[in-house]
């Protein structure tokens, strides 16, 4: 909430969805609008494929060093405590105790570190309860102060959920520490559209990374722009 309790979305909260976007918000940067005005819708969907592709098999990697060089090397270690455990249990049974401890901790920072890259792959939240518990978790992950206006939001396919959640979690992350930002979602006439909205500078597109081709994939639209001094971004996807 803005100092006096005024909602950032507020004046504009009895339009409809669609109508609510700023006119600024349909005017991306001049090297988006440059690189993707030669093409057609169709052609944008399959660029947006491609590219998406790319960035999900770079991440795959990501995710495997991760583990690699984190969290097996971590388990390695802990065996190797764990004989050193055992050969204590024999002749110093208190250092065997203590270092069962010190390795039962390990455990417990290696299941935080594999829940952590679980959730980024695919957060089980966004599974299990949906679009705005989600997002509201996702804002509290990134420290952001976020309120989430999910009024009639419903659960949807999959693929959407994701791009929606993934768009959001990428505009969360541009917003910053510490940001107070303002998340609705809305369900109107056949589409699902999210608007993020926060007092800042302007905003790249390049900013939202594979987040914008997974809205761009799906036949959706992405706008970026500003809304007096905040930043506003906004994504819609087709649920037909």
């Amino acid at each position: 909430m803005r100092p006096g309790g005024h909602h950032p979305l507020s004046a504009e909260a009895c339009l409809p969805f669609g109508e609510r976007i700023s006119p600024t918000l349909s005017h991306p940067t001049a090297a988006t609008t440059a690189s993707r005005s030669r093409l057609s819708p169709a052609d944008e969907q399959i660029d947006a494929r491609v590219r998406l592709l790319a960035a999900s098999d770079g991440e795959l990697r990501r995710i495997e060093r991760a583990l690699h060089d984190g969290v097996q090397q971590d388990l390695v270690a802990m065996s190797v405590r764990l004989q050193l455990a055992r050969r204590l249990a024999v002749t110093d049974l208190p250092a065997a105790l203590a270092l069962l401890a010190e390795i039962e901790n390990d455990v417990r920072e290696a299941l935080d570190s594999v829940r952590a890259l679980a959730n980024e792959a695919y957060p089980s939240l966004l599974e299990a309860r949906g679009l705005p518990e989600a997002l509201r978790s996702a804002a509290s992950a990134a420290n952001a102060n976020a309120a989430v206006d999910a009024i009639g939001v419903g659960r949807y396919p999959a693929q959407i959920e994701a791009s929606a959640y993934f768009f959001c979690r990428a505009a969360l992350a541009a917003a910053g520490t510490g940001a107070t930002v303002a998340i609705q979602i809305r369900e109107e006439r056949g589409e699902l559209g999210v608007v993020l909205e926060w007092k800042a500078g302007g905003l790249d597109g390049d900013a939202l990374g594979s987040a914008r081709d997974r809205i761009a994939a799906l036949g959706g639209t992405v706008e970026i722009g500003a809304s007096g001094d905040a930043t506003r971004i906004a994504a819609t996807l087709p649920l037909v």
